[in-house]
């Protein structure tokens, strides 16, 4: 079977998960909607009906197509239609479940689990011939049960927001970039009529393609503030080589999650340049975006480079400005390291 490219040589049923988020394809939205309400429905029974699913998965993409209007690539989308119908209470919550089983579940289901044109392993099977439904598997409940659960819905509805912002932008899309605001840690782009539309939370955005792991030391992070393990968003090249003529630090490419101790405890990074491997981790990183769809592709692209090559090339040419700019002989390690870069 051919491995998709987000997955490790050691893949874990969580790296597989994001890949189906984060690298699946998309025309329409509802990969990202089976994904929420898959994520939000009772899990006492491993069979769950066509009935019970079509509801949370429906009004998942009706609260979207309040932000957003446009939630697939084509024009007409008799349940979208349906969807948008709803909204306007046209149709009441049983007409919409009534078409959501007639319409909504085609293409997605069966779909799913399809990633770089390969299946990943199964997080339910489709039982919709004989049954009506589908049956979650041992996967689903052992992902579930990770320590990563929680930061999993935050994760695809970041995604979703740039996949939906992407397509309803009328700008080609190689020219689409995210642009970051240090100070709200908000990703926003700008539209053609030179209009700032904030998309999603820059921490949601990046703890997918770090895998809900500090990127120093590769703990476990969790990206909701206020509990245990709340991570913090930290400039992996320091801020403050903004006051010395660096103008591209608050960049995407540049920001990473950092737990506590590695960004601000007592051997914290603080202003100091993280040692070359990690160097070499951003790297790795920063081509994940890149084989994600756009707005993030292009914008690694835009930024940094356009192969490997070149964005390898402008981060090592970056480090070495960095450090003449922050001189020290002994480069920024965390105190304990799991793995180096997630």
């Amino acid at each position: 079977m051919k491995t998709a490219k987000f997955v490790d040589r050691n893949p874990t049923l969580d790296t597989y998960w994001r890949s189906i988020v984060l690298l699946g394809r998309n025309v329409a939205s509802y990969k990202f909607a089976l994904a929420e309400s898959l994520l939000e429905i009772p899990t006492e029974n491993t069979f769950v009906k066509l009935e019970d699913l079509a509801v949370p998965y429906s009004k998942n993409i009706c609260e979207h197509l309040k932000y957003n209007d446009k939630q697939a690539i084509g024009s007409a989308n008799r349940f979208l239609n349906s969807c948008r119908q709803f909204n306007r209470q046209k149709i009441d919550e049983d007409e919409l479940r009534k078409q959501t089983i007639k319409l909504g579940f085609r293409y997605v289901i069966d779909a799913f689990h399809n990633v770089a044109n390969a299946e990943v392993p199964r997080f339910y099977e489709d039982a919709r011939s004989n049954q009506g439904g589908i049956v979650l598997t041992d996967n689903f409940y052992e992902l579930i049960q990770n320590e990563q659960a929680d930061n999993f819905k935050f994760e695809v509805t970041s995604r979703w927001r740039l996949w939906e912002t992407a397509i309803s932008l009328n700008i080609n899309p190689k020219l689409i970039e995210v642009d970051s605001d240090p100070h709200t840690e908000t990703l926003f782009v700008v539209n053609e009529k030179a209009r700032r539309i904030d998309v999603t939370s820059s921490r949601y955005t990046l703890s997918g393609y770090q895998k809900g792991k500090c990127f120093y030391c590769a703990k476990e992070i969790r990206i909701e503030q206020g509990v245990e393990n709340s991570c913090d968003m930290d400039h992996f090249f320091p801020d403050v080589l903004k006051h010395m003529g660096f103008t591209k630090i608050d960049q995407v490419w540049n920001l990473v999650l950092a737990c506590r101790e590695c960004n601000r405890g007592n051997n914290g990074k603080f202003e100091r340049i993280p040692d070359i491997k990690f160097v070499e981790a951003l790297n790795k990183r920063n081509n994940f975006y890149v084989e994600s769809h756009h707005p993030l592709r292009e914008t690694i692209i835009n930024q940094t480079g356009k192969s490997n090559s070149d964005r390898h090339q402008f981060l090592q040419t970056f480090f070495n400005e960095a450090v003449d700019a922050i001189p020290s002989k002994k480069k920024w390690n965390p105190p304990e390291i799991l793995g180096v870069g997630f």
